[in-house]
């Protein structure tokens, strides 16, 4: 197990520096000493950011990606729900435009019969948060004790939290995603893979199930790297006792049609209905089939869905949280509707375009801390492969500020396409399936 205190006799920050700049891979006691010096504050943030900027140069094997996430949970507290009647299972996506699959998939899957303890985020920039989203709705809080965690997920008619990380769960990715993110060094596989997995790791669930996003709308815009950071974190998960698969899932068009925090919740209860887009239905099944599957239990999420009972869960589990399931939402003060220029059939809907679009009316925030406008957004009334026709409604806007509706406009200045024919053949929503 990593090392959480003291000192280790020859090593040091430079030498480790100096290790990984020349080339050289770093031993377990040399992963295990800086990160644990880098958390307690003897590793200076300039020695860290000379680290990563090396790693990033450099890259690292598996067996030292799976030695620094090791020591990254090592940092904090582990949490274990082992003693739980139901098995653990939990779905992380890497962030897309629209992504508002956690919603549906919570309820669902802990109608399936599974405990889902799922530690989510806020948005930054053109994605959106998961707690963002669910914090529209009125009461519902994000903080949630251990204990209380505990005895939702022990509880047949709930079975699900979707809360924030408590500060003590891998503390030492807390602060080196910080230095990170202000230092270039964010595009690093083995560093964004043990981010993300020292987290998922560390909540203590049995089985993972991830969405790595791929195309304009994702961090990943290209297949093979996305499929290389899929296959890194299923491998992180395996070797740390963790049952994971990863999906590869299409973000060049965003997901559904709202992008926004209220909006998206009220689209989440329309798939929980027996409704909602396509894409999003068609996702969250997925993702819920390779969940059960992995949980162990022999049941369609489809029917599960079909029959009304995950409706059932999503408003035990929001009840559980403080929040009222028949609260209205909030509304957004302000809207102004875009429309097609043309007919033919609307052939690209640019998620980074919507994306940045959204953020700039409030859905999202520049900084982490910002506060963010709980009705703002995009309601998409096209989508690619539509025909549409002159003066039709295509997007729209959702802001309590209207100044910001011009700088969103021009953020969809290139996003939209209109030719006079479809192209042949459906883009894919899964592009690949990595695991066992």
């Amino acid at each position: 197990m990593p090392c959480q205190t003291g000192r280790v006799t020859g090593v040091d920050a430079v030498s480790i520096i100096t290790t990984k700049r020349d080339g050289g891979e770093l031993s377990d006691a040399q992963i295990d000493w800086v990160v644990d010096g880098f958390t307690r504050g003897s590793v200076a943030d300039e020695q860290m950011s000379a680290l990563a900027m090396a790693i990033v140069w450099r890259g690292m094997t598996r067996r030292e990606t799976a030695r620094w996430t090791a020591a990254m949970i090592a940092s904090g507290r582990r949490m274990d729900f082992t003693d739980l009647p139901r098995p653990t299972v939990d779905k992380h996506s890497t962030g897309g435009v629209g992504d508002k699959i956690t919603l549906p998939l919570a309820p669902l899957v802990a109608a399936c019969g599974a405990a889902v303890p799922q530690l989510s985020g806020r948005g930054l920039g053109h994605t959106g948060g998961t707690l963002d989203k669910l914090e529209s709705i009125p009461g519902w809080r994000a903080d949630v004790e251990v204990a209380r965690m505990r005895e939702i997920l022990a509880d047949p008619a709930i079975g699900a939290v979707v809360c924030a990380a408590g500060a003590d769960l891998a503390p030492a990715d807390k602060r080196l995603y910080a230095l990170r993110d202000v230092t270039g060094t964010v595009e690093s596989i083995p560093l964004i893979a043990s981010s993300i997995m020292s987290k998922k790791i560390a909540e203590g669930t049995g089985a993972l199930v991830l969405d790595v996003k791929v195309g304009a709308g994702a961090f990943m815009k290209e297949l093979g790297a996305a499929r290389e950071l899929a296959t890194t974190m299923v491998e992180l998960g395996q070797d740390a006792g963790v049952r994971t698969v990863a999906l590869l899932t299409a973000m060049d068009t965003p997901l559904g049609r709202t992008a926004g925090n209220a909006l998206e919740v009220a689209e989440s209860v329309e798939v929980l209905a027996g409704g909602g887009p396509a894409d999003v239905v068609a996702l969250t099944l997925a993702l819920a089939g390779e969940m059960v599957a992995l949980a162990g239990l022999d049941v369609d999420p489809a029917d599960v869905l079909a029959g009304g009972r995950a409706m059932d869960y999503w408003r035990t589990m929001v009840r559980a949280q403080g929040g009222d399931p028949d609260g209205p939402l909030p509304r957004a003060r302000h809207t102004e509707t875009l429309r097609a220029e043309r007919d033919g059939v609307l052939t690209r809907l640019d998620a980074m375009g919507v994306g940045i679009a959204a953020w700039r009316l409030g859905a999202g925030r520049a900084r982490q801390g910002d506060p963010v406008q709980f009705g703002a957004g995009i309601e998409m009334h096209a989508k690619p492969g539509d025909p549409v026709v002159a003066g039709q409604a295509l997007l729209t806007l959702h802001t309590d500020t209207p100044d910001a509706i011009p700088g969103a406009v021009a953020a969809l200045a290139d996003s939209i396409t209109i030719d006079a024919t479809a192209p042949t053949g459906d883009a894919p929503l899964i592009l690949d399936r990595i695991g066992s």
